[in-house]
């Protein structure tokens, strides 16, 4: 199945901050299940909020702390719920640095879920699902239980290509599986560190069309509550692959399929690099080169070069921590247009 509106699932909305307490972010096109919110201007923590875990329940992706709530437990705000078009601005004991500071610049990406999380007992864990099974994404809350061999439904009825998962009553590490790399490995979204090989993660199973499954490590498997983002890959919205760089500035070119309104790239081959976002709002035309840090608090910067095309992206840069020679380097990706519609029609075509 090919999505024609990818906008319909997932859509960038920029915004600059005005200091008002309670104000709403509007534009995004649907209720969003999941925001993500980052200063671009100013060295603040990304937000995280969705509908599952509820209002005023925040985690930072760059950080490793247990989930906050932004009007009582930190100075400098973030989201109070996701919600019609868009998500809430909470002030915090404060300010509103994170999210809504007076002249801040800011980006956020949002995802459409299934709305209302149902029950799921697919696996040996009971969990909380929002799915979207048009796009493959899912929220899925859950309590682990620290045990080998632990399942969990996901609700996408497909295999999901990545899942993102956090502890979220104690601080701990973001943990991600990605289908590049197997079940044997897992990376760090809130470190620079290369992909690793560890058993404890993914307990050495590969996710299937009904549940994940997990070791004893408490990354993803504590005896608290968790939170996790499955993603599956949908033709013409998604895409989660790797590329090996070639050293050159006329480098290496991606094919995903359609061309790509957001991107993040990781290298896996070694460690030192960050995750590096980049999206079509902030760079409106090629090149693109304005990217954030998944894993720092760091403002906007612009010395990374690509070209977001018809079909998919090609690195114009010969930096090593996008596209060194022989390196391997992973990507998730989603879709402004598709190359090819469901109809079989090109998307300039339409």
């Amino acid at each position: 199945m090919t999505i024609d509106k990818p906008s319909e699932h997932f859509n960038t909305v920029l915004y600059t901050g005005n200091g008002v307490d309670g104000r709403t972010i509007t534009g995004v096109g649907f209720n969003p299940d999941m925001s993500w919110v980052k200063s671009r201007s100013n060295a603040k923590a990304h937000i995280v909020a969705d509908s599952v875990r509820g209002a005023n329940k925040n985690l930072v992706p760059n950080e490793t702390g247990a989930e906050f709530n932004p009007t009582t437990d930190v100075g400098s705000g973030g989201i109070g719920q996701v919600t019609t078009d868009g998500f809430t601005c909470e002030q915090g004991t404060s300010d509103l640095t994170n999210v809504n500071q007076s002249a801040y610049t800011y980006a956020s990406w949002n995802w459409l879920g299934g709305g209302t999380a149902v029950s799921n007992t697919d696996g040996s864990i009971t969990s909380s699902v929002s799915a979207n099974t048009t796009a493959g994404f899912s929220i899925v809350s859950y309590t682990g239980n620290s045990t080998s061999g632990a399942t969990v439904g996901h609700g996408l009825g497909v295999v999901p290509d990545v899942i993102i998962c956090k502890q979220t009553g104690g601080a701990n590490d973001w943990m991600s599986y990605h289908s590049v790399l197997g079940n044997t490995k897992s990376m760090r979204l809130n470190a620079t560190s290369a992909s690793a090989t560890a058993t404890t993660y993914w307990n050495d199973t590969s996710p299937t069309s009904t549940v994940f499954s997990l070791g004893s490590d408490t990354k993803a498997n504590a005896s608290d509550t968790m939170i996790a983002y499955c993603f599956a890959e949908i033709k013409g919205y998604s895409k989660f692959g790797s590329y090996i760089g070639n050293g050159a500035t006329d480098g290496t070119f991606v094919y995903t399929g359609f061309k790509p309104a957001w991107i993040v790239i990781k290298r896996s081959s070694s460690s030192g690099t960050d995750w590096y976002m980049f999206d079509n709002k902030r760079s409106s035309f090629n090149v693109v080169n304005d990217y954030l840090d998944t894993n720092t608090s760091d403002s906007e910067l612009s010395n990374l070069s690509l070209d977001f095309t018809s079909n998919g992206f090609k690195l114009r840069d010969s930096s090593t921590v996008v596209n060194s020679s022989g390196g391997t380097f992973i990507y998730m990706a989603f879709a402004e247009n598709p190359f090819v519609t469901s109809t079989g029609i090109p998307a300039t075509a339409r």
